[in-house]
């Protein structure tokens, strides 16, 4: 491999999207490195942990068919210790990897390409849609916070992918809370579902932009890939049965409040610093025209908020974790929240006004 005078920027960029998923201790230890390949005027950047592959490219000046592989955490650190502006040169020399700029010269260790091993695309039909990826970047971030870890229900350590007629659909629960958001797309397909493991969740999560920019999805049986800009990523899906989901949204709660989410979350947020660090517990009582919302903890500390709400019906007094409050209030991007209630001993359910298209539903706790 040979590259002379690359900007600095232009191989930090395409590195930094690929090497969040690389570990630092492996069973395989090329799995360590990223692979460097040379193609069709463009260098092509790929990190994989048998379960999940990123591929990035930037634009280089030579056609030749070259590949390596050197320690991504090695190459990146020194690109990031470079001064901006700095022009790159690569050369590989026998087991090693010359990467100069200025006067500045270092040789990294490499292995050989050939041995490093790769997700390939299944050969077969796939159901195939494309979406904006700011949107696609906001429900993930508004869903993703639901998901289980390392939960010994393997099926919940993810977020179910749900494609029916004209929309997709994003579930992720933890089996103490739930997150579901639905985004409409262009074209209708029959009913096809994937659980999307957690580690390509945020991975997908960090590498979406803001821009005005499509992602094209592709599901097939056993994997899903996503496209977007300089970037492929491709995941193995898991194996299980995702739950019932529909059956854990409540349909028919009449007990209703419309409260300012940031006065709703500023509330919380104070009362939280004297909760019991390990319950993590808040107690709310719904009285007629106010929320009263009360934490304590083991030292006999207590917070109490009270808010004003247009509330008529009967009293109701509820316990839940605050922490599972405050990761949807912190996540919605809207003005108001409708906070739902049935029972002292039914979940809650929170959805933002005049939109079907997010519902947020926590478990009641004993306080």
């Amino acid at each position: 491999m040979k590259l002379d005078k690359i900007a600095r920027e232009e191989l930090l960029k395409p590195l930094s999207s690929v090497s969040g998923i690389v570990e630092k201790k492996h069973t395989l230890p090329i799995l360590s490195n990223v692979l460097l390949e040379q193609k069709s005027n463009q260098l092509w950047m790929t990190a994989m942990d048998m379960e999940l592959q990123i591929s990035a490219h930037c634009n280089i000046s030579t056609s030749e068919q070259q590949s390596i592989t050197v320690s991504a955490r090695k190459f990146q650190d020194l690109l990031k210790a470079l001064p901006e502006g700095a022009l790159i040169s690569l050369k590989t020399q026998g087991s090693k990897m010359d990467v100069q700029a200025g006067r500045s010269r270092f040789h990294l260790q490499t292995l050989p390409a050939t041995d490093y091993p790769r997700l390939s695309v299944a050969d077969e039909e796939s159901t195939k849609i494309t979406l904006p990826q700011k949107i696609l970047r906001v429900l993930l971030k508004q869903v993703e916070f639901a998901m289980a870890q390392q939960d010994i229900r393997y099926y919940l350590n993810g977020m179910l992918w749900a494609i029916e007629g004209n929309t997709l659909q994003l579930v992720a629960t933890d089996g103490h809370r739930l997150a579901w958001a639905e985004l409409p797309i262009e074209d209708s397909f029959p009913r096809k579902e994937v659980i999307l493991p957690r580690k390509a969740v945020m991975e997908l999560s960090k590498l979406l932009t803001d821009d005005e920019g499509t992602v094209t999805l592709e599901i097939f049986e056993h994997q899903v890939r996503f496209t977007f800009t300089s970037i492929e990523m491709i995941s193995k899906v898991v194996d299980g049965k995702f739950p019932d989901y529909t059956r854990v949204i409540p349909t028919s709660y009449t007990r209703n409040i419309v409260i300012d989410r940031l006065i709703l979350l500023a509330a919380l947020q104070r009362a939280a610093i004297l909760s019991n660090e390990k319950v993590r517990g808040v107690h709310l009582s719904l009285l007629p025209n106010e929320l009263k919302i009360i934490c304590n903890n083991n030292e006999q500390e207590e917070a109490e908020e009270v808010l004003e709400v247009a509330y008529q019906d009967e009293e109701i007094n509820i316990g839940f974790n605050i922490t599972y409050l405050l990761d949807v209030l912190q996540r919605l991007g809207s003005e108001k929240i409708v906070f739902s209630f049935g029972s002292s001993n039914d979940s809650a359910l929170l959805t933002v006004p005049d939109q079907t298209d997010y519902k947020y539903v926590v478990m009641p706790m004993r306080i």
